[in-house]
């Protein structure tokens, strides 16, 4: 299969650049995968689509504010990009410029906040980076760092929690799970109240995510590594959810990965942490997943070839073509699509 497959053509006024004043108010695609049809909603009327004893699953991950700005000791300016944290006070990160950032280097943020060291280039050319500094380490993220905006928004976000979800919970992502900033605590109460069920994971995003495919052939691309769990009292409620013939339905291609990636030949699934890589694209068989909450996705992604494997390829770029007619804002602040 080719990743040209996989293309499609958007107008680059269509990338949403800002998030919408209200959450709930963005578009919503509904596709219907049995009947093959499209219709055009509003985000709120999600919950007329959701049934009761139907499950959503979403990731309660938190996006840090992992974009810092620095200088190192003879005044040069440096930027950092916090990827993973490997160990205590060591990270993975990104390092600007890179050619004048060799081990043994340091780096001062914040007049002072924050001091950095490079222990090593790691392969792919990050590094390997020991922080030092007085207090609470996502504290002074908090005060000094930026949130890392994909690279195709060029917009400054005026406010951080913008690019979180109203559940976010343990810090860790450098990538919002952007399905989930659609909802609001009066949706999410509104829907419980309806008797579906709400069941979280957690998958802490890399940056990876917006890699692009550079094989030829889909088969050929190897996926990021995320590090993810899932908890018993959650892993129960999906499994009691599949027992009574409900639905459970991902909110995102993150809370998906996870499922997939857990899931027994059965769909159950088990109280887990671990790395994933799992890679997901048409000919794949879902086992625990029934339906779909995600936003609209960059042409020759993976995620756009997660989501042709849930409602097939012609259908999912038709829609798409849809989108691009009627002026859908697309990506990360974007509208967004249910697929049942």
């Amino acid at each position: 299969m080719n990743v040209s497959e996989f293309n499609y053509d958007l107008p680059e006024e269509l990338i949403a650049q800002t998030p919408l004043a209200k959450r709930d108010e963005s578009r919503l695609m509904i596709l219907d995968r049995k009947i093959q049809t499209i219709e055009h909603k509003i985000f709120k009327n999600i919950i007329d689509y959701l049934e009761p004893g139907d499950c959503l699953v979403r990731n309660n991950t938190k996006v840090i504010p992992a974009r810092i700005y620095g200088q190192k000791e003879t005044g040069a300016k440096v930027e950092f990009l916090l990827l993973n944290n490997l160990e205590g006070d060591i990270w993975e990160s990104i390092v600007r410029p890179g050619n004048k950032l060799h081990v043994g280097t340091k780096v001062i943020f914040g007049e002072g906040i924050l001091q950095a060291e490079i222990l090593e280039i790691m392969p792919g050319g990050t590094r390997k980076v020991k922080f030092s500094y007085d207090g609470i380490f996502n504290e002074i993220l908090d005060q000094i760092g930026l949130m890392p905006l994909p690279p195709y928004i060029h917009e400054e976000l005026k406010e951080k929690n913008r690019y979180q979800t109203v559940y976010a919970k343990y810090n860790g992502s450098a990538a919002a799970p952007t399905a989930g900033l659609h909802f609001t605590p009066e949706l999410l109460k509104q829907i419980e109240q309806k008797g579906v069920k709400i069941a979280n994971v957690t998958l802490h995003v890399g940056i990876g995510t917006f890699r692009p495919v550079k094989e030829e052939k889909v088969e050929n691309h190897e996926m990021h590594t995320e590090h993810y769990y899932i908890k018993p009292e959650d892993a129960n409620i999906i499994n009691e959810t599949k027992e009574q013939g409900k639905r459970v339905i991902a909110v995102g291609t993150t809370s998906c990965r996870v499922l997939e990636t857990v899931a027994d030949e059965t769909g159950r699934v088990k109280e887990a942490e671990g790395d994933t890589q799992i890679f997901i694209y048409p000919g794949y068989q879902y086992k625990c997943l029934d339906g779909l909450i995600t936003n609209f996705h960059l042409p020759q992604s993976t995620l756009l070839m997660l989501v042709s494997a849930l409602a097939g390829k012609e259908f999912v770029l038709k829609a798409y073509q849809e989108a691009v007619k009627e002026k859908y804002r697309f990506f990360s602040f974007g509208d967004a699509m249910f697929i049942n």
